[in-house]
């Protein structure tokens, strides 16, 4: 992966929407049919853990993808509601338990949700800089008094790779998934820090940090953070 320069960073953000909406029908699959190792062995359960953990009656899952988050919470009898920037995804979504609507990052602080939530979630996608950016900005229309946000996003230590620990756009690929998928996302790389000041900046008492490890490799495969809003 090599790091780009956020001048484009414009460009790097319609190039992940264009990517998931190029690649809606193969992801619904891969997730239907569990063929994602990492989640089903892991980080699936441990972002249900932390999330149940926080013991919320209402959650707002952000890039909630074709919707098993909020199924899964659904299930546990959390009021769960979902929104996407992908319109294939949301319309699948709806054929199972919780609420979904179609919604950009950058329009979830002047959406009109029917409530505020006690925890928002955002599991594995927050991908770009300007709109992850957007979504801290946003926490505070739409938590409760305390509310909680809880991230579960790449390790920056096990993806940096050979490239630079510092923050940057970089180019991904679909190794590892069905030749089904193709016009990988770039995505934008930060560090520990860089997540940590996203938590500050918004207002939010980081509370946790999770680090759930590879079974195989023992290398951390994902990071969890876990904030409180404090305003």
């Amino acid at each position: 992966m090599g790091e780009k320069k956020d001048n484009a960073g414009p460009a790097y953000e319609s190039r992940i929407l264009d990517s998931w909406l190029t690649n809606a029908k193969p992801w619904t699959r891969a997730i239907r049919e569990r063929q994602v190792v990492s989640r089903e062995t892991l980080t699936n359960q441990a972002i249900i853990d932390a999330v149940t953990g926080m013991a919320p009656r209402s959650v707002l899952d952000i890039g909630c993808g074709e919707g098993w988050l909020c199924r899964a919470l659904s299930d546990k009898g959390i009021d769960s509601v979902g929104i996407d920037a992908i319109a294939e995804l949301v319309n699948v979504a709806r054929k199972g338990a919780g609420k979904y609507y179609l919604c950009r990052y950058e329009e979830i602080g002047t959406y009109n949700f029917a409530q505020r939530f006690d925890c928002a979630v955002s599991n594995f996608a927050l991908l770009g800089k300007s709109s992850t950016e957007a979504v801290f900005a946003a926490l505070p229309a739409v938590l409760t008094a305390g509310g909680h946000f809880i991230v579960q996003t790449l390790h920056p230590e096990s993806a940096c790779g050979d490239a630079p620990y510092q923050d940057g756009w970089r180019e991904s690929s679909w190794d590892g998934f069905s030749k089904a998928f193709s016009n990988p996302a770039p995505w934008y790389f930060r560090t520990l820090e860089s997540w940590e000041s996203l938590f500050y900046l918004a207002g939010l008492k980081l509370l946790e940090r999770h680090e759930p490890l590879n079974p195989a490799s023992g290398q951390k495969q994902s990071l969890i953070l876990i904030g409180q809003l404090t305003g």
